[in-house]
């Protein structure tokens, strides 16, 4: 029995090592924002609505990414998002932006939007876990991201009207 003990505590102790190593200590929080076991918090909601061609109204219920460690964030890691669902990036001041798909396992379109609520251009079908940069060469002050494809499916162009509601409350950090 002595020897039963011994393999038991012995199996039980690599058991909790082999853990220890796979995961951080219990309490200790994942400060890498892009690391995958990243647990930020809870983002503000609010809803774009955006105007395509035809004059045609489309919404698209949002996360708002409007500090630096949750626009450095977005959706990496993100397995899906459904139609009618995105991320919004807001921006302190309106500028070139630009983007990569490094650990974003999805496609996206990601539509430039300025301060005067215009789409000032659109990049389409965004190929994940790339790390080209992606931009409209345009200043903006938003970022939308919504699932690859679906800007072509509902008519979005440059020039195009985009009004948000439920942002006002919500603190764009630099």
């Amino acid at each position: 029995m002595h020897g039963l003990g011994a393999v038991l505590m012995l199996v039980s102790c690599q058991a909790a090592e082999a853990r220890d190593r796979s995961f951080p200590p219990a309490g200790r929080k994942v400060k890498d924002v892009s690391a995958e076991d990243y647990v930020g918090p809870m983002l503000p909601r609010a809803r774009v609505l955006l105007e395509d061609a035809d004059g045609g109204l489309h919404r698209v219920d949002v996360e708002v990414a409007a500090t630096p460690e949750s626009r450095q964030r977005g959706l990496m890691w993100r397995r899906e998002l459904p139609a009618g669902q995105g991320m919004l990036f807001v921006f302190p001041a309106e500028e070139v932006q630009s983007f990569w798909m490094r650990n974003t396992l999805i496609s996206l379109d990601m539509i430039f939007i300025n301060s005067a609520g215009q789409i000032v251009g659109i990049v389409e079908r965004a190929e994940p876990r790339s790390r080209v940069s992606r931009s409209v060469g345009v200043p903006g002050r938003y970022v939308l991201e919504v699932p690859g494809g679906w800007s072509q499916t509902v008519g979005l162009k440059r020039g195009g009207a985009v009004r948000f509601e439920g942002l006002e409350p919500i603190q764009v950090v630099p």
